[in-house]
C-alpha cells in the first residue's frame, strides 16, 4: 500500500461500519484500525460488544428500526460507510426467506434513507453477492446476465438496485460489489470451510467421533481470504468509480472436496468422511467463478493470501476456540 493511501485512510475520522461484529465486518475493523482510523461500529443488539478500543465506538443499532437508524446516522454523520450487516447464508434463506429479505433489503433502505434525511453525502460501499449471476460455465464478468435462484440472491439483487438509486437520486457515492465466497476466522461454522475446520478441531480434541459429516462436495467455488476481501472493500471505496459494480474474487475455483482434502491433510489425527444428504442445498450452483479484471484495473487490488495459508489459519483458529 502506498504512503499516500495510508495517509488517506488515516484522515478518515468518521467511518461507519455496519455489521461490525460479524465475519467480514470484524476483519474490516481490524484493517482500518491498522491505519489509525477512528471508527463507529454498529452491531446487532444480540451481539456482544467486542470490547473497549479507543479507535472504535460501538453502538447497538437495529437496522430494521428506521427511526433508530435515522437518529444514529444523524449523530455519526459519516463520510464513509461500509454496509457489512446482513443475512449471509444461502441455505438459511430457504428456511426463513422473510428474515433474509427484510434484513438485507429493508436494512439497506433504512441506511440510505437515513443518510438522505440527514443531508449527508457519503461514499457508501454495499457488499453484494455473486449469487445474483445466472449459472455459467465460465468466469463471470460484471456484464454477464443475472439470474438469482434463491431468496438470498434475490435480496442481494434488491440491494444493488437500492444502491443504484442512492448513486443516482440521493446524491450518495455508492459502490456495490458482487463478492464471491470468502473464508477465514470468525465465519459461522454453518458454512463449509469453517464447518470442516471446526469438526477437525473437535476430532483432534477427542470431543467427537473421527468422521466429518458433509454435503455436496462437487460444487466449485471461487475462494478468497476474508482479509483480502475487506482490503478490496477499502480500496474500492477510496479508489473505485461510484455507481460501478465490482466482482471481488480470486479468479480461481476449487471443489469443496479439494477444500476438505486440504484441511484433512492438516489434521493431527486420522479423519473419515460421511455424506449427509440433509446438508445438500436446493438448487446448488455447480460452478461460481469470477473475473476480477475491473477491480484490479481500477484499484490495483489483487489477492495476496494463498488458499493453503487461509485454511491453515482457519484450522488454527478453531483449535484455539475449542481449547
Amino acid at each position: 500500500m502506498s504512503g499516500g493511501h495510508v495517509e488517506a485512510i488515516r484522515a478518515l475520522t468518521d467511518v461507519l461500519v455496519t455489521g461490525a461484529s460479524g465475519f467480514a465486518g470484524s476483519h474490516l475493523i481490524d484493517l482500518l484500525q491498522q491505519s489509525g482510523a477512528s471508527i463507529t461500529g454498529w452491531r446487532h443488539s444480540s451481539h456482544r460488544s467486542p470490547g473497549k478500543n479507543p479507535s472504535v465506538q460501538w453502538q447497538a443499532v437495529e437496522l430494521l428500526d428506521a427511526d433508530a437508524v435515522r437518529r444514529a446516522i444523524a449523530d455519526v454523520r459519516p463520510s464513509r460507510v461500509f454496509h457489512c450487516a446482513g443475512a449471509a447464508h444461502v441455505g438459511h434463506s430457504w428456511d426463513d426467506a422473510r428474515e433474509t429479505l427484510a434484513t438485507n433489503v429493508l436494512g439497506t433502505h433504512h441506511l440510505l434513507s437515513g443518510l438522505r434525511a440527514a443531508g449527508i453525502r457519503a461514499r457508501v460501499l454495499i457488499p453484494g453477492s455473486s449469487y445474483v449471476y445466472r449459472q455459467s460455465e465460465h468466469a463471470l464478468k460484471e456484464s454477464d446476465p443475472i439470474g438469482p435462484t434463491n431468496p438470498y440472491a434475490l435480496s442481494k439483487l434488491a440491494q444493488e438496485m437500492l444502491g443504484a438509486r442512492g448513486s443516482g437520486d440521493d446524491g450518495q457515492e455508492v459502490f456495490v460489489t458482487r463478492s464471491f465466497n470468502h473464508i477465514g476466522a470468525r465465519q459461522d461454522p454453518s458454512f463449509a470451510a469453517p464447518g470442516f475446520a471446526r469438526q477437525i478441531a473437535l476430532i483432534e480434541a477427542g470431543r467427537m467421533p473421527p468422521t466429518i459429516q458433509v454435503g455436496n462436495l462437487d460444487a466449485r467455488r471461487d475462494l478468497t481470504d476474508v482479509r483480502d476481501t475487506v482490503r478490496a472493500y477499502r480500496d474500492i471505496i477510496e479508489r473505485g468509480r461510484p455507481g460501478t459494480l465490482y466482482n471481488v474474487c480470486s479468479g480461481k475455483a476449487y471443489t469443496i472436496r479439494s477444500l476438505l482434502d486440504r484441511l484433512i491433510a492438516l489434521s493431527r489425527v486420522p479423519v473419515g468422511v460421511e455424506v449427509d444428504p440433509a446438508r445438500y442445498r436446493p438448487h446448488d450452483t455447480p460452478l461460481l467463478l469470477g473475473d476480477r479484471t475491473r477491480l484490479t484495473e481500477d484499484t490495483g487490488w489483487e489477492p495476496a493470501i494463498e488458499l493453503d495459508q487461509s485454511l491453515s489459519d482457519l484450522l488454527e483458529y478453531w483449535r484455539k476456540a475449542i481449547e
